[in-house]
């Protein structure tokens, strides 16, 4: 008995570890081991080509779109721009007071934070950075200044990561100015020391990119910041490759030299897209000018302003130069930002009362100064915009001559103040209607470029600036468009939308409002 129990006793068991096996291999072949999905093979370098150099890349020196795009990615200010608006938010400074009567912002600062030349970012960079661009220290170079630091009565270092900054009178668009690409970003103090106050061709951040050479006339190239205190760019190289002409930036892109362009207009839409490339269209923040020299003896007079202004027929300009990517701008401010009046007149086309009046003022002849390169507000260029405003005033018997400079020489030309029109224009940099209304009252000529000195108006803009956002602010903002509208100190021509073209393979760009391009986030697929 014992010898028969023992062997039923092994054969259990031998059936039991049989069927065990079994429902393993049974489970085994249900349920196979999940493999890792392959990840999308992507390029390491990411190209983009704009119209032209930038001025310089020192944020505090420079007040050009060409220079902002590159800026961006090098450096950060205090806060930034939520990525679909320009409502603020958090950035090297964590968080944020203001006191109760308006004249005190205190930041607490990121801790850890390093410059990309390894010095560390803290409270005293942050001082260092804006007291340059404050009285006795600034220089008329900081065309930005003004805007973004007016305020500012000083700073004072709390702690190593705290900093309280003092204004002089509430600024309701104080925290706005401080998300800014010009003036706002940090830029390293030992950097500035060893450059002579100045990093135009040198620059050194805490961004998401490190510069690494700059090639006049060709490119610009940048490398990802493995050191960056948040989540490193997803593309390890970024050139900015410049190329003035439009047609020979969308056969680059065409052919897959670049990934994406800018300063495009309606005559090449259709060859962008019918090569299988894409399309980016958004509103545009942004406004499109022609400025009287009001220190001149032909336009010193707001009759002679008027008359000229009378002579142009501006809906069939901006329908003709721009084919439906710009609206005709009834106002400066743009639509949507906040103080856009919508019963604001400009001067009406007349050309029979144009005629007269041009008569009276003894006006024949006028110098116009313009430039060669595509910009965001007017993608037709600044030649093709003089060029039509010269036909209108042929037919109205005044001979207009237009001297044509490439974009930095023809800042250049803005600032020594010889010519009688220019053209110009401007993307709003924070969506804060001060931003745009401001230009007028600036003593800075390359801001200011019809050179307008109203102390009523200058008064409106401090007046306005200290308003809580809200139905009487935006009145008051209201109010300025109509007193400069009457005055003729501008002709405001056009509000353009944005516009950028970019490969199939590109993704996760950020064309932001203000005009500039995030890149951290962008990726290229391998074809």
């Amino acid at each position: 008995m014992k010898k028969s129990a023992r062997l039923l006793s092994l054969v259990l068991a031998l059936a039991l570890v049989v069927t065990a096996l079994a429902g393993c291999a049974a489970e085994s072949e249900e349920e196979p081991a999940a493999e890792e999905p392959a990840e999308a093979a992507t390029v390491d370098t990411f190209t983009y080509a704009q119209g032209a150099d930038p001025r310089g890349l020192d944020p505090a020196l420079v007040d050009d779109g060409e220079s902002s795009k590159v800026i961006v990615n090098i450096y950060e200010g205090l806060l930034k721009y939520n990525s679909e608006s320009t409502e603020v938010e958090p950035s090297l400074a964590e968080s944020w007071t203001i006191s109760d009567d308006g004249l005190a912002y205190t930041f607490k600062l990121r801790e850890g934070v390093k410059f990309h030349d390894g010095t560390d970012f803290n409270a005293e960079a942050v001082k260092f950075n804006i007291d340059r661009q404050l009285p006795p220290k600034v220089t008329e170079e900081m065309g930005y200044a003004g805007f973004v630091f007016g305020s500012v009565k000083d700073v004072v270092v709390d702690d190593e990561y705290t900093v309280t900054i003092n204004l002089t009178a509430p600024n309701t668009a104080f925290l706005a100015n401080l998300a800014m690409s010009m003036a706002a970003p940090i830029v390293s103090p030992a950097a500035l020391e060893a450059g002579n106050n100045s990093v135009m061709e040198t620059p050194v951040g805490t961004g998401p990119y490190k510069f690494v050479e700059w090639n006049k006339g060709e490119n610009i190239v940048l490398v990802r910041n493995d050191d960056y205190w948040g989540e490193p760019a997803k593309t390890k190289n970024v050139i900015f490759r410049f190329i003035a002409d439009n047609s020979a930036r969308v056969l680059a892109l065409n052919n897959g030299e670049v990934d994406m362009i800018d300063g495009i207009d309606a005559t090449v839409v259709e060859q962008i897209t019918s090569a299988g490339d894409e399309l980016f269209e958004a509103e545009g923040m942004n406004i499109n000018y022609m400025a009287y020299n009001t220190t001149t003896p032909l336009f010193k007079d707001q009759a002679a302003r008027v008359a000229f202004s009378q002579a142009i027929d501006r809906e069939e300009l901006v329908t003709s130069l721009y084919q439906g990517y710009s609206d005709v701008a009834d106002t400066i401010l743009p639509t949507f930002v906040p103080g856009f009046d919508a019963t604001v007149k400009q001067v009406e086309y007349d050309p029979e009362a144009a005629k007269a009046g041009l008569a009276a003022a003894g006006i024949t002849k006028v110098h116009m100064i313009t430039y060669t390169n595509p910009r965001p507000y007017n993608a037709a260029t600044g030649v093709a915009l003089a060029t039509a405003i010269q036909g209108y005033l042929q037919k109205v018997g005044v001979e207009c001559t237009i001297d044509t400079f490439d974009w930095t020489t023809y800042k250049e030309k803005v600032r020594a103040g010889d010519y009688d029109i220019c053209f110009y224009g401007w993307i709003g940099d924070n969506g804060d209607p001060d931003n745009f209304m401001n230009l007028l009252s600036d003593p800075d000529p390359t801001m200011n470029v019809a050179r307008w000195q109203d102390p009523t108006y200058q008064q409106m803009v401090k007046d306005a600036l200290a308003l809580p956002n809200g139905d009487e602010r935006n009145a008051a903002y209201g109010e300025m468009e109509k007193y400069v509208a009457e005055r003729a100190i501008w002709l405001p021509i056009s509000h353009a939308k944005t516009l950028a073209a970019f490969r199939p393979q590109v993704s996760g760009f950020v064309y932001h409002v203000t005009g500039n391009v995030f890149l951290k986030d962008v990726v290229v697929a391998a074809e």
